[in-house]
């Protein structure tokens, strides 16, 4: 039995599903928590303060930043986004299971402070498919869309140096392949 709990790391472009898939999963696999991040930006319609994100004024994430209070933060669209040090620490301390939605940077700054945590990669099945997914959630204006589809496929680039990666055409076996990835890696991992 391990005494350390895992990180499961998931990144994909914007509009690509990571939040849905992880949060599918999260009701699919016992034992996971999931890590809730901080930024900079408002709330979407429908999302809430400190279950989606903690939601910050840009002076107190700078301070956060400055009190290293952070396992890693970019700047992404305009917007600061962190990942709280605290909670993470004290959860795989404790043993449990922690899943992270975060972008590729951010995946890659965890890497090189935890290497065995686990790097899962959502791919779209296309570009025309991302762009589709993009409009439809009615939450960007054309140039914000571009912006995000040009920053896509630089993310894409990336997926190579992830453990694995899901094509998520269809989103429910998407989810059941990300399920079944974190059951495998505890399995593998002794837990």
């Amino acid at each position: 039995m391990r005494k350390k709990g895992l990180i499961f790391v998931v990144s994909a472009p914007s509009g690509g599903g990571k939040t849905t898939i992880c949060r599918k999963v999260l009701k699919k696999v016992k034992g996971l928590t999931p890590s809730v991040s901080a930024t900079t930006r408002r709330a979407r319609p429908g999302e809430k303060h400190k279950k989606d994100y903690h939601y910050l004024p840009e002076n107190a994430f700078k301070k956060a930043i400055k009190d290293r209070k952070f396992l890693e933060w970019e700047k992404n669209f305009g917007y600061l986004y962190g990942t709280p040090k605290k909670n993470i620490l004290d959860k795989i301390k404790k043993g449990e299971d922690v899943i992270l939605s975060i972008d590729v940077k951010g995946a890659m700054n965890i890497k090189k402070k935890f290497p065995e945590s686990i790097l899962i990669f959502i791919k779209p099945p296309s570009f025309k498919e991302l762009l589709r997914r993009l409009k439809s959630r009615n939450t960007d204006d054309d140039t914000e869309i571009k912006k995000r589809i040009k920053i896509a496929k630089r993310e894409l680039r990336f997926s190579p140096k992830y453990d694995y990666v899901v094509v998520n055409k269809k989103l429910e076996s998407a989810i059941a392949r990300v399920a079944s990835i974190i059951k495998k890696e505890r399995k593998r991992k002794g837990g």
